[in-house]
């Protein structure tokens, strides 16, 4: 079993699907959980269920497109805590699968927004009190369609490639100058929201539920992994 006793934790995306039960699972094993996402009502839902359950939790809405949301967010976690020792960036968002030719050029922007330049904002925010841990750890969820490329998805593909490189250098970056390790977690096939957009005529019950990748998440924040760490959870539950 994982303890997460007196660490602090910071999940984006984590008013439903995989970072609401990654939230879930990191407040269980005793983590004080800081949950991010723009639906206030749905963070209070989770947030609700962590206390229900015994755990602890604090909701900070905020938009991962807005210019200065994130440097608000990290200023007001600095303020209450001088360290954060886990940052899981799960939030994403999927545009529409179409050839390259027709990529909706709006649509696109807002996937580069979120899935990359927040994911860049996140860490340079939170570097600091990433480095102040004694066993700072980011995890990014990311998708396989960012290593290995498919048609029609070049759009959310482009955006998760450059998240992985992003987490990769970040990775290389501090490998020998902070205790600090950066993984990258492939979910695989989910039943999530974000997967019934993208495969609509998929049997939802054949697929694993969000609980079994955040069990594999605590695991993982469990284990001695070395940085630059990348892994992909297919087993079904």
């Amino acid at each position: 079993m994982t303890d997460l006793s007196g660490q602090i934790a910071l999940v984006t995306g984590a008013s439903r699907g995989i970072g609401a039960a990654t939230a879930r699972a990191l407040a269980g094993a005793g983590a004080h959980v800081v949950l991010t996402a723009r639906d206030t009502a749905s963070l209070e839902k989770v947030e609700e269920a962590i206390f229900e359950a015994g755990g602890s939790a604090t909701i900070a809405p905020v938009d991962l497109t807005e210019p200065d949301g994130i440097a608000r967010l990290a200023t007001a976690v600095g303020q209450r805590w001088d360290k954060l020792d886990i940052l899981v960036i799960n939030a994403a968002f999927l545009p529409e699968l179409t050839s390259v030719a027709d990529i909706d050029q709006a649509s696109f922007n807002k996937a580069l927004t979120v899935n990359v330049l927040a994911t860049q904002a996140l860490i340079a925010n939170f570097d600091r009190m990433l480095r102040q841990s004694a066993d700072g750890r980011v995890i990014g969820v990311t998708s396989s369609v960012g290593a290995n490329p498919r048609a029609f998805w070049g759009a959310y593909g482009s955006t998760k490639a450059a998240f992985d490189t992003l987490l990769q250098c970040y990775a290389q970056e501090t490998a020998k100058l902070a205790k600090l390790r950066v993984a990258l977690v492939n979910p695989g096939a989910t039943r999530t929201a974000m997967r019934a957009r993208a495969f609509p005529g998929e049997d939802a019950a054949s697929l694993k539920p969000p609980e079994a990748v955040a069990e594999r998440i605590l695991a993982l924040l469990g284990e001695p992994f070395e940085t630059g760490h990348r892994e992909t959870i297919n087993q079904p539950t």
